[in-house]
C-alpha cells in the first residue's frame, strides 16, 4: 500500500511499487485527463508535475513519487493554479488542439515551463521550443502552442 499526494490529496493506492504514476492515475484512480503516449517517455503525453518538474509518467514508478507532491491536468486546468490558468485560457484562445490528445501533456509542460520564468520575462521562441522539445503533437499545432505559451506569458507578467 502506497499513499501518494495528488493534487493536494492524500490517496492510499494498493500497487506495485513499480507501477508507472500513469497506470496509477488512470486504472486505479479514474483520473484520466493524464494520457498514454508512447509508454517510453518520449511523447510527453503522459507529463504530470512530481513537486512542480514536468515528468513523464508512463516510466516513473509509484515508488518514487512516495512523500511527493504529483500534480495533474485536472488541478493545473480546474484548480486554483495561475499559471496553469493563464495557459489553458490562452490555449483555447488560440484554438491550439486539434484531435487534442496531447494537449494536457503540452499543457503541464508549458505549465512547468512558465513557473520557471522570473515574474515579468516573456520567453523567446526559441526558450518556448527548447521547454517543448519532448512533446510531440501529431496535428503540428506548433506554431499555436508557441502563440499560446507567449500569450500565457503575457498575461503573468
Amino acid at each position: 500500500m502506497s499513499t501518494l499526494n495528488i493534487n493536494g490529496q492524500n490517496h492510499e493506492v494498493d500497487v506495485d511499487p513499480s507501477t508507472p504514476i500513469l497506470w496509477t492515475l488512470r486504472d486505479t484512480l479514474g483520473m484520466t485527463g493524464t494520457k498514454f503516449g508512447c509508454g517510453a517517455a518520449l511523447c510527453g503525453a503522459c507529463t504530470v508535475h512530481l513537486n512542480g518538474q514536468a515528468i513523464r509518467s508512463c516510466v516513473t514508478p509509484v515508488s518514487a513519487a512516495s512523500g511527493q507532491k504529483i500534480t495533474t491536468i485536472e488541478a493545473v486546468t480546474g484548480g486554483s493554479d495561475k499559471v496553469g490558468q493563464a495557459v489553458h485560457k490562452a490555449w483555447v484562445k488560440h484554438d491550439v488542439a486539434q484531435c487534442g490528445y496531447c494537449q494536457s501533456g503540452q499543457i503541464m509542460s508549458a505549465t512547468a515551463f512558465l513557473k520557471t520564468l522570473p515574474r515579468g520575462k516573456l520567453p523567446s521562441e526559441s526558450e518556448i521550443d527548447s521547454a517543448m522539445a519532448g512533446n510531440i503533437c501529431r496535428c503540428g499545432t506548433y506554431a499555436r502552442i508557441r502563440a499560446a505559451i507567449t500569450d500565457a506569458a503575457k498575461a503573468l507578467a
